[in-house]
């Protein structure tokens, strides 16, 4: 008898319908079969169980033998693990190719006029929305970053600025290299120490840690707002607000251009630490 939470462990892990999954498994305790002796032992009814058997050898869970009857071998797990795994591969890597060919594409481009055409008559009170999670946080940190023209402002805390140089650093660089001016504020600390030569070359980054918020304003026009700390929200219940009103987004970058002014950069907080230790040592 196949346990039912074996059997319904297997379907999730390997994708597999109920009678994929008994049929393997009992395949797997036989080591080699006939399609009735399987169908006997995962209680399969006969009928469906040749192509049952067939389609898992497409997946490559199973081999037939060259025998009279049919008889089957069971793959061994480790191996159907790497052999999904070439399989989700070479499934990505051609999803990619088809997503890649149709940038640029005239269909694509139909699909951009129709939206522009459409995005200019919303109301502005109307674009505003919500994104929960933080995996679709910074999808749209990333696309509001490779849309930049001018400016991008980040205000973060100590994990928001290794998150965003470790997620955004490549959409940095290449905002960079459009002439982009990029500001970080963000606690310069043992934390964050590692990461800043990632990105001073790219950004202008000042210590901040009298204030904890998380905001990012993209050319005076949109703003995403984080709105719980993300030291207390696991990463799927974190929440932003996204913005695109210039008022708003002006209006803070107002607010951060007062406070920058005063905040310590990177080469004046390394001189300080350098004097630090010279009168140190001279003690």
């Amino acid at each position: 008898m196949l346990r039912e939470e074996v059997v319904e462990e297997v379907r999730k892990i390997f994708e597999l319908n109920l009678y994929e999954a008994k049929i393997w498994l009992a395949l797997l305790s036989k080591g080699t079969a006939t399609a009735g002796e399987l169908s006997e032992m995962a209680n399969v009814p006969r009928s469906r169980t040749y192509d049952i058997l067939e389609g898992l050898e497409k997946k490559g869970f199973v081999i037939s033998k060259i025998s009279k009857p049919i008889k089957y071998i069971a793959v061994p797990p480790s191996e159907v693990i790497e052999r999904i795994k070439k399989k989700m591969i070479k499934d990505a890597e051609e999803k990619t190719r088809k997503m890649e060919s149709l940038k640029g594409s005239e269909f694509i481009k139909e699909l951009e006029a129709i939206y522009k055409h459409n995005v200019e008559q919303i109301d502005p009170s109307e674009k505003i929305g919500a994104l929960k999670g933080r995996f679709n946080l910074y999808n749209h940190l990333d696309f509001m970053i490779r849309s930049a023209e001018e400016e991008i402002i980040m205000l973060t805390t100590s994990k928001g600025f290794i998150r965003k140089v470790e997620v955004l650093k490549e959409s940095l660089e290449k905002a960079a290299k459009r002439g982009v001016k990029i500001r970080i504020a963000a606690p310069i600390n043992d934390e964050t120490e590692e990461y800043l030569d990632e990105v001073k070359k790219i950004a202008d980054v000042r210590h901040i840690d009298h204030i904890k918020a998380r905001f990012v304003i993209v050319d005076g026009q949109e703003i995403m707002f984080m709105i719980v700390d993300d030291e207390e929200v696991l990463p799927n219940y974190d929440t932003g607000i996204w913005l695109n009103s210039s008022f708003l987004a002006n209006a803070m970058k107002s607010l951060f251009d007062y406070v920058w002014k005063d905040l310590k950069g990177i080469d004046e907080i390394e001189k300080e630490e350098k004097a630090k230790k010279k009168v140190k040592s001279k003690k």
